[in-house]
């Protein structure tokens, strides 16, 4: 399979799973380290207070940005008794929604929108509003995980009272261990892709990192080896900070960011010919003919190491460097007598005296790492 030999880290806490096997259906393995949780709706006392507000004194317009937020909004207000009130007030608001799935889930309450952009951006919506003048408006605005913070200032500074609608809110996890474990994962070499659906998912990781010493060591890593994707722009905004590139789908959903990131790790898979073998590194493992061969991860690191350079001569204290452990130059012997063993072929490790190792490669297809940001 396309995905096969490949480890992904899935640090999401909503939809953990379902992005987890589209991955897995392809091939890939997975390793789970949530990022967030979500405060459940019901308890959330910030979500109370905002609905008590919006109900004492009723806004204008509403802007709802995610069917699964507003669905989930109505079933905290069932159960504080506020439901039919919450309705009936925005019932009687101009009510915008981002996409079809808010658009969806209005028109289920009995409920209908009044605008709903294409492109199925905030922007949009937020051109919308100030190109009509909001003045004087009372705007509700239903966050969607994470704060606005330009969608309701540009309101404010056009004239709008803002009330925030804190649907869904994330905090840090309340067992980091899964988390500290993925990025010692990453930080070893054994994660090659990290998919990212939000932008407290992406600051929380390197927040963990930054509280347990390891920051520096994963920007290094995500900047140089290991695939970075993100939903959107706004999850992209904590990579950006940090100078981490990533790539990312024309369309913020789930199943987009699983497909730009198999095609991606595909299009930075090394492929060469050797001794007249057919040979492709994928992440964790190696493809020989046809056949996937697992490897540890000290001959995986040195493999990689040649792949980098191949038909060069790479020394034995530079391989040295780039074990998982480091340690002399035996260990580096060691692992190339496993990566041999492993490849089934002794002649696609070539052994030059004195000087360490290559692959004697006849053709090489090596795609470098793709720095650029944006959408593949």
């Amino acid at each position: 399979m396309p995905l096969a030999g490949y480890a992904i880290g899935i640090t999401a806490a909503r939809r953990a799973d379902e992005l987890g096997a589209l991955f897995v259906r392809k091939g890939a393995t997975v390793r789970y380290g949530p990022a967030i949780r979500i405060v459940p709706l019901a308890d959330d006392t910030e979500l109370h207070a905002a609905t008590t507000r919006l109900l004492d004194t009723p806004p204008d317009v509403a802007v709802l940005t995610t069917g699964i937020g507003f669905r989930g909004w109505l079933e905290a207000a069932e159960g504080w008794g506020v439901a039919e009130r919450l309705l009936a007030t925005l019932g009687q608001a101009r009510l915008l929604t981002k996409g079809p799935k808010a658009k969806g889930a209005v028109r289920a309450s009995g409920l209908a929108e009044d605008f709903s952009p294409h492109s199925e951006s905030c922007a949009e919506v937020l051109d919308h509003l100030l190109s009509a003048g909001v003045d004087g408006l009372r705007i509700a605005v239903q966050l969607h995980g994470e704060p606005l913070p330009y969608f309701a200032e540009s309101l404010r500074h056009a004239g709008a009272e803002v009330i925030e609608i804190p649907v869904y809110r994330w905090v840090g996890p309340a067992d980091p261990g899964p988390l500290e474990r993925l990025i010692d994962a990453v930080l070893d070499g054994a994660i090659d892709a990290l998919p990212f659906t939000s932008a407290p998912a992406a600051a929380s990781t390197l927040a963990v990192a930054k509280r347990t010493g390891r920051h520096d060591a994963l920007v290094t890593a995500m900047r140089e080896r290991v695939l970075v994707a993100a939903v959107g722009p706004i999850a992209a905004g904590p990579f950006d900070a940090v100078g981490v590139p990533t790539v990312r789908p024309e369309r913020a959903r789930i199943g987009a960011l699983a497909r730009v990131v198999s095609e991606a790790l595909e299009q930075r898979t090394p492929r060469m010919r050797a001794v007249g073998h057919r040979v492709e590194l994928r992440g964790q493992a190696v493809l020989v003919d046809g056949d996937l061969c697992e490897l540890a991860p000290a001959p995986m690191a040195v493999l990689r190491a040649l792949a980098r350079r191949p038909g060069v001569v790479v020394s034995r204290k530079e391989l040295t460097g780039c074990l998982p452990s480091g340690g002399e130059e035996h260990a580096v012997e060691t692992a190339v007598g496993r990566l041999r063993t492993a490849l089934g072929d002794s002649k696609l490790v070539q052994t030059v005296v004195k000087r360490g190792y290559r692959l004697p490669v006849e053709e090489a297809e090596v795609v470098p790492f793709r720095r650029e940001r944006g959408a593949v």
